[in-house]
């Protein structure tokens, strides 16, 4: 304790303690080794403002980078905390496998160092217009996942993406600040595409588009189509387009084969069977007898004359005439010879009419061509199919100005020629309604497809005469499609050719048919396309060749 002694200041006052403490250094009492009577001098006001203006800064540091990182940019930083701690990543579903009827497998998958499978297609050469490829899930260059779906991209891949691709899963992973993982959770587990078996035969698919290709190659065709369907079911056995690509190739990113198809003049990419739509000449002559018996224009039994030509006397010149050709002179003909021989004089009077014969005229011609499928989209699965053109008075002035339609051009139409265009399916499509007694079939590439058929208003009676008028087209000595007369099957058919190019220097040949005759099963129908014209040996004979490998190899469809 302090103890102090006080004396008096000369005004008798108490003594101030400043005074004290300045006096007591003077008091010999203090220890001076434990500051005892020491007077320390008091602080400077220049360091108490240097200390409060460097913690001021201080605090103002700190307020400005929490204002920062919490207002300002709170929410990035919290969403970056987030994803520091949690990631999301893909659990990538697994293909379906497609396999053609036999349960052959056509398209699988392979998993590799990728984190989803790879699809494998088979390597049967004529397949790839089926199947279609696929297209992978993408990275960005930082690793993250812009696109994480498999899709289908062209043939049934795309028809039946949603079946075939099931649904990707999704999985959360826990990361500590060091980076590791310290927990996995699966949210949404993946679920697998399912497996789909297609009507296609493989095996006949394969040495169809082989037989064609190389027929095609041997005398100039530069490319062609082909289908066969089940005329009870519309089940699609074989569906052939060629030149083609290949669906690895494709699905691999091969640039340079891609670059070969693209840069390739005929089109493989063109899936000709749906998309390409050709002049159908003579084929659609069937049609028309039915159509006619069905509009009671004309007996099967009647005949008519032809001579080679008929003609109308001309609009613009008088006393000449507009000369209308049939290919030979055939003498009388009834519906099933007029068939067989496909006599032009025989439905250009059947179509348009001549003396005492009414014909059908523009409009049921018109009207029965949509009966039977033209015109319209088959309803086939498989994308960019086009509908042809159905030649009318309405389609002219659209595509012809100032002219009006003339008789003339229903002849030609009454022949599957002027502006007349139809597709492969379309026509065996048509070829179905024939021989199953008149029901128009959705074609189905996948065997569990149901679908409800059309009656088209034809009776079987009329069609069984158009049947045995292609079947005399295949048995008669004169009969355009003998060259399908082979032992082991009975086919009943038709051929067709078509003029095309700007000087008709280029030919399509057409062949359509059904068997066995007696009591159908299967259509086909079969273009070659753009051969130098009059060329011989067209899709008739190409056919012949596929169908003594069918009699040797696959009896199940001729039996």
């Amino acid at each position: 304790m302090w103890r102090l002694l006080f004396k008096k200041g000369s005004k008798g006052g108490e003594i101030l303690p400043d005074e004290i403490f300045l006096d007591s250094s003077n008091l010999p009492e203090f220890d001076d080794e434990q500051f005892e009577g020491r007077v320390e001098h008091p602080v400077s006001s220049i360091s108490i403002f240097v200390v409060v203006g460097i913690f001021l800064l201080v605090s103002a540091g700190f307020t400005a980078r929490s204002f920062d990182l919490q207002i300002l940019k709170g929410a990035t930083f919290a969403e970056a905390s987030k994803n520091n701690r949690l990631e999301h990543s893909v659990v990538f579903s697994e293909r379906g496998v497609i396999y053609d009827r036999n349960g052959t497998e056509l398209a699988w998958n392979k998993v590799g160092d990728q984190e989803y499978a790879k699809r494998h297609y088979s390597d049967t050469e004529g397949l790839s217009h089926i199947l279609g490829f696929v297209r992978y899930p993408k990275t960005d260059a930082v690793g993250q996942w812009w696109r994480t779906d498999i899709v289908g991209v062209a043939g049934v891949e795309q028809a039946f993406n949603k079946t075939l691709a099931g649904k990707n899963g999704q999985q959360i992973v826990e990361i500590n600040a060091l980076g590791e993982i310290t927990r996995e959770q699966l949210i949404y587990p993946a679920e697998d595409g399912r497996n789909i078996t297609l009507s296609i035969d493989a095996d006949v698919q394969h040495m169809l588009h082989t037989t064609l290709k190389n027929h095609a190659r041997t005398y100039g065709f530069v490319g062609g189509a082909s289908v066969i369907m089940d005329v009870e079911t519309g089940e699609i056995i074989s569906l052939v387009s060629f030149p083609e690509y290949e669906s690895q190739a494709l699905a691999d990113g091969d640039v340079e084969a891609i670059s070969g198809y693209a840069n390739n003049e005929n089109n493989p990419f063109l899936n000709r069977v749906v998309q390409g739509a050709y002049t159908p000449g003579s084929i659609v002559k069937p049609l028309f007898a039915a159509a006619a018996l069905a509009e009671r224009v004309i007996t099967p039994d009647e005949k008519i004359l032809s001579t080679g030509s008929i003609s109308l006397p001309n609009p613009f010149v008088p006393g000449a005439f507009s000369v209308f050709s049939d290919w030979r002179a055939h003498g009388y003909v009834d519906m099933r010879r007029a068939i067989s021989v496909s006599s032009n004089v025989y439905f250009f009077v059947v179509g348009g009419g001549f003396e005492e014969h009414i014909g059908l005229g523009i409009k049921r011609i018109e009207k029965w061509s949509r009966a039977f499928g033209f015109g319209e989209k088959t309803g086939i699965p498989l994308s960019g199919e086009v509908v042809g053109t159905i030649p009318s008075p309405e389609w002219k002035a659209e595509h012809f100005e100032n002219e009006e339609w003339r008789i003339g051009d229903t002849y030609n139409t009454s022949i599957g020629q002027y502006g007349y265009q139809i597709t492969p399916i379309q026509a065996v499509r048509m070829v179905g309604v024939i021989a199953n007694g008149g029901t128009l079939l959705l074609p189905k590439l996948v065997k569990t497809d149901n679908s409800t058929p059309t009656l088209i208003g034809v009776s079987p009676d009329d069609l069984r005469v158009v049947q045995d008028g292609m079947r005399l087209a295949v048995t008669s000595e004169e009969g355009t499609a003998r060259a399908l007369n082979i032992q082991g099957v009975s086919i009943a058919g038709k051929t067709g050719t078509a003029q095309v190019g700007n000087k008709n220097q280029w030919m399509h040949s057409w062949a359509i048919g059904f068997w066995p005759s007696d009591k159908p099963r299967y259509a086909f129908a079969t273009v070659l396309e753009q051969a130098p014209a009059n060329t011989l040996a067209g899709a008739a004979p190409a056919m012949r060749s596929f169908f003594e490998w069918l009699v040797l190899n696959k009896n199940e469809y001729v039996r």
